[in-house]
């Protein structure tokens, strides 16, 4: 592609930032690794085009909460999610606990080096004043691919336990996305737990959850490299976190054959002694 043609893409899809993001966290959370320059290219679009939609969220009188709740549950259903066939072959044909472990540590990874560039540029406009207006939309980027990032895990590790969620598509990831905001794992057989239209209380939870991951990177707003220490390191530790609640829950909505089992407290019984 030419570059006036490239750009003149480019144009058209900052125009519709509503499309531009949901493209742009599509390729932030797909199974391949970016390397640092393109996801560094890359978030830096984002930011720009949830730039946009603020703007417009703010002429409307939208709060911030809810804003960000409303862009997240637009690219929630572009979310590429795999199914045990696929996880397993991406994941050099690991399964049950095992490949349940390589999920977590792949998004861990992930979240991690999402942080640790959000926290670098971050850094840089904390040591260009001038700039620093920019960073709030360069945090929001972040804040908007690790929650996409978890919620493809979250989802992910439902495929490997064999926990099925109903409903189409866009129904399964609104549901995915209500067990993020609330850090659990969802079960089937109980109606409230599969939420796939979001009630208010929902909605609340969800919200709440963006700002307070909203304002974890907050404090990755610091000079020289601190920002991105800070932002891989939190990160890091809350995508751990997420993948260790999930899991529970998921092992006992439905067990993982026997063997795995005693795999299981064997690990926990290796983690408890000295």
């Amino acid at each position: 592609m030419a570059e006036t043609e490239r750009e003149h893409d480019e144009g058209n899809e900052i125009a519709d930032p509503d499309r531009e993001v949901g493209e742009l966290v599509g390729k932030l959370t797909g199974p391949d690794e970016l390397e640092p320059a393109e996801r560094r290219r890359l978030l830096g679009r984002l930011a720009q085009a949830l730039s946009a939609g603020a703007k417009r969220a703010r002429a409307t009188g939208a709060g911030r909460g809810r804003w960000l709740a409303d862009v997240f549950l637009n690219i929630a259903p572009r979310i590429p999610i795999r199914d045990l066939h696929t996880l397993s072959d991406h994941h050099h044909g690991l399964t049950g606990e095992e490949l349940a472990d390589d999920l977590v540590r792949t998004a861990q990874k992930a979240t991690m080096a999402v942080g640790a560039i959000g926290g670098a540029l971050a850094a840089a406009e904390f040591a260009a004043p001038p700039l620093l207006l920019s960073a709030p939309a360069q945090l929001v980027a972040e804040t908007i691919v690790v929650a996409a990032v978890e919620v493809k895990l979250l989802a992910e590790l439902h495929e490997v336990y064999g926990v099925r969620v109903p409903g189409t598509g866009a129904q399964r990831a609104v549901a995915f996305t209500a067990a993020w905001a609330k850090q659990r794992g969802i079960d089937p057989l109980t109606p409230a737990s599969v939420s796939l239209v979001l009630g208010t209380a929902t909605k609340t939870a969800l919200r709440n959850r963006l700002l307070r991951t909203l304002g974890r990177h907050l404090t990755t707003l610091g000079p020289f490299l601190t920002g991105a220490v800070a932002g891989g390191a939190l990160n890091r530790m809350a995508t751990k976190k997420l993948g260790e609640a999930v899991r529970d829950d998921l092992r006992v909505k439905r067990p993982l054959p026997a063997g795995e089992q005693r795999e299981i407290g064997h690990r926990k019984h290796a983690e408890l002694d000295p």
